[in-house]
């Protein structure tokens, strides 16, 4: 399991001499495993230890907590994908105004040398560090020619329509229900993870009784149903049909909630941390005029779900790991 720290104090001597990734790889997408995977190879060269430098929170939630983007993948999540992906540890380095305020040669000096005596460092092309984005490619590559680290910059990924992959991009296309967008650009099959806890119990007076999850109101995630993957605190796995939104058939102006029914399962959840992996958008919520009609378009929705489930495939070797548990 990935070693998580808060802090460099903490750091034990066995990953001083690092490779180290730097960004904040919200969503752990495409563009970054790119930059990921230049450092297992550097550090597979030169037999370092593998690491991230991320940063909590997101520096935009200091700087402009009103436009805070919606994390895609909180930093529990980030760490899980990070470990997957054969990295040693991460670094989450709080980030506040007083770390904001380090000049470029105090991050390299405090954080990168004294704080890693790291090896290599490897992040984008676009990479700025330091007070007022002061630091950038250039003077990283001149501080490490004399202060004893190598930077690999690596350029920015860039889909088949010659787009960048971008943590904005995937928000955007999660918002808009195009799942099987985000998905590619992820590289997986986006995921999200709570508490299961109780609800009405209407559904299971519905014949179908559901684990009801409540997630963030500003989870980057469009309103409707999905045929999904569940996955247990213990890693069991489940296919199932999930019900995202406000439940207007049932609720006027309820909060959002995640509802999933889980296929050919019996048994008690309540209190279970659980993880829900989005595998196909079906179609957007909608009010029925009653019940019956409700269960009716319920029924065909597993259906489909089923269907889709049926012949699902790994995305690649990273999904083969977080959604089949490979």
């Amino acid at each position: 399991m990935i070693a998580r720290h808060s802090s460099l104090a903490d750091l034990p001597a066995r990953l001083r001499g690092a490779t180290v990734a730097i960004g904040n790889f919200d969503g752990v997408h495409r563009g970054h495993q790119a930059v990921l995977e230049a450092a297992r190879a550097a550090a597979k060269r030169d037999a370092t230890p593998l690491t991230v430098l991320t940063f909590e929170p997101h520096p935009r939630a200091v700087f402009t907590p009103d436009k805070a983007p919606a994390r895609i993948t909180p930093a529990p999540m980030k760490a899980e994908i990070l470990d997957a992906l054969g990295f040693d540890a991460v670094v989450e380095m709080p980030f506040t105004l007083d770390f904001a305020a380090l000049s470029a040669d105090q991050f390299i000096d405090d954080v990168l040398v004294a704080g890693f005596g790291l090896r290599h460092v490897v992040t984008g092309f676009d990479f700025h560090f330091g007070a007022k984005r002061q630091g950038g490619p250039a003077f990283l590559m001149e501080a490490g020619k004399t202060r004893g680290f190598d930077v690999i910059l690596v350029d920015a990924e860039r889909d088949t329509d010659i787009h960048v992959i971008s943590s904005s991009r995937i928000r955007d296309e999660l918002k808009t229900g195009r799942l099987d967008d985000a998905n590619r650009l992820l590289g997986y099959r986006y995921r999200v993870r709570a508490e299961v806890s109780k609800g009405r119990q209407l559904g299971r007076t519905l014949g179908y009784p559901t684990a009801n999850m409540a997630l963030p109101e500003t989870i980057p995630l469009a309103h409707g149903i999905y045929a999904v993957r569940f996955i247990r605190s213990d890693g069991t796995i489940h296919d199932g049909v999930a019900s995202f939104g406000r439940r207007p058939t049932v609720t006027e102006n309820g909060a959002p909630l995640l509802e999933t029914f889980l296929f050919d399962f019996e048994g008690d959840l309540y209190g279970e941390t659980c993880t829900v992996c989005l595998v196909a958008f079906q179609r957007g919520e909608e009010k029925f005029d009653d019940l019956d009609t409700l269960v009716a378009q319920m029924k065909r929705d597993e259906a489909a779900a089923r269907a889709t489930l049926a012949a699902l495939e790994p995305l690649s070797p990273l999904d083969a790991k977080l959604t089949f548990g490979a």
